[in-house]
């Protein structure tokens, strides 16, 4: 079912690996991390051109390769293990994601080609200024005239809001605060601004995002969206934490390759039994984190009646996995660990970041045991 990958997905996994280790070592992700834009674009041409990563998920009658969550996350792993910089999670799985899940066949025959084939970049706008997760983070709201429809509001918080052309924005259709949601698509132009947030990881590009009277094209029906951002959610959690297992499990691989060859004591310190235990702890962190962000992919592609609970724990085992894997290899290097030339705290930085992106550990824990009837606890909001 989820436990384990066919021949085909791993011969896929390690095409995608070998691919992001030419294109984009880590000496090109530190040049990319310090440009405005904070990616390559040239990178991000060669992911459509040579092998159509972003259109990986995206149905081949929308010029997509038609696969599914599996795949897909295989190469969002991959693509936390090489600390990409491009605007892969934010276009693939955030607007992709969303489009998909509109039910607006218009919209996905205008959208989703250019994001298959690289040519548009584009971002999910939400939460609003009270950074909930839940249905009273829409606080953007939507007005129709003679001319059309319109958005107003802010977004403090957006993946790659400043590099993003196009931005699905969920948005209420009236005043009150239970009006309807409905989601729309804002194209960058009149009525859009947006200013880059300096964050705690240099490799992904968060902005602060307002729209003023912005034009805006209705995606579905008008009133629906929550339910369908909802899933969005679930399913963008699902590809973070796809993610979260790439950056643990390659801090484990650093750590690991580190222990072979630094000699201490006349040995090399992967002989020292204390930190033998130490990694074999982080290994079945990781090794429990993947099954959980497989069980996820599957029921996002597979069992959609279990993907709120599946999100939600596999969000709560990866983002504390990752952060904990990336500490221990801070530790595993010693002082070398502490320096700007080594790349473990570029790792724990993304980890970290990740953790607050759409909720902590702790809040989806709280999320899941709510979503199963385990106990009960409050709405979780963030």
């Amino acid at each position: 079912m989820f436990a384990s990958r066919t021949e085909e997905q791993e011969e896929f996994r390690a095409v995608v690996r070998d691919f992001l280790a030419t294109v984009s070592p880590e000496p090109r992700v530190r040049e990319a991390m310090t440009t405005d834009s904070g990616y390559d674009p040239q990178v991000w041409d060669r992911m459509a051109r040579e092998l159509q990563l972003q259109g990986i998920a995206i149905p081949e009658e929308y010029g997509g390769q038609g696969f599914g969550w599996a795949e897909l996350g295989i190469v969002l792993e991959e693509a936390g293990s090489a600390l990409l910089c491009a605007p892969f999670f934010a276009t693939t799985v955030l607007a992709g994601t969303a489009v998909l899940e509109c039910g607006d066949a218009a919209a996905q025959r205008d959208i989703l080609p250019g994001i298959a084939d690289g040519s548009l970049v584009g971002t999910l706008a939400f939460p609003g200024e009270n950074r909930r997760w839940d249905e009273s983070g829409v606080t953007v709201t939507a007005v129709e005239s003679a001319g059309g429809w319109t958005v107003s509001g802010t977004c403090p918080e957006v993946v790659d809001g400043q590099n993003a052309g196009l931005f699905i924005v969920p948005a209420r259709t009236g005043t009150e605060p239970d009006s309807g949601v409905s989601l729309f698509s804002v194209y960058l132009g009149d009525g859009v601004s947006r200013q880059g947030v300096r964050t705690l990881d240099p490799t992904r590009r968060i902005a602060r995002v307002s729209f003023d009277h912005a034009p805006a094209t209705p995606l579905g029906d008008r009133g629906a969206g929550w339910d369908r951002v909802s899933r969005v959610l679930d399913l963008a959690v699902v590809g973070l934490a796809a993610e979260q297992v790439g950056v643990a499990r390659r801090a484990l691989e650093d750590a690991v390759a580190y222990m072979k060859e630094r000699v201490q004591f006349g040995q090399v310190i992967g002989e020292f039994q204390a930190l033998k235990h130490m990694a074999a702890d982080v290994l079945v962190d990781v090794e429990s984190a993947a099954s959980a962000s497989r069980y996820a992919l599957w029921a996002a592609q597979d069992a959609p009646e279990e993907l709120a609970a599946a999100a939600s724990l596999a969000a709560g085992v990866c983002t504390d996995v990752a952060v904990s894997a990336t500490h221990q290899n801070i530790q595993f290097h010693g002082g070398m660990g502490f320096t700007w030339e080594a790349s473990p705290h570029l790792y724990l930085k993304r980890a970290r970041a990740d953790q607050l992106l759409f909720g902590d550990g702790q809040f989806h824990r709280a999320n899941l045991a709510r979503r199963i009837g385990a106990v009960s606890v409050p709405e979780a909001v963030g």
